[in-house]
């Protein structure tokens, strides 16, 4: 995985925790879903980047 693909997922999920903070902070549960989607997105991009790494070893 690529140090720009790294802080990119890092960023991303950072902003989904913000996104669900801030929705469950003001009672909004359309944001609150939306930053855990935006977590959720993260998290399969850096599986994807980790499953791409595993083949390259080989």
């Amino acid at each position: 995985m690529g140090l720009d693909d790294k802080i990119d997922n890092a960023a991303e999920k950072m902003g989904g925790k913000a996104k669900e903070a801030t929705g469950a902070a003001t009672d909004d549960e359309g944001l609150r879903a939306e930053g855990k989607m935006d977590q959720s997105k993260a998290d399969l991009k850096q599986a994807g980047e980790k499953i791409k790494d595993a083949f390259k070893k080989d």
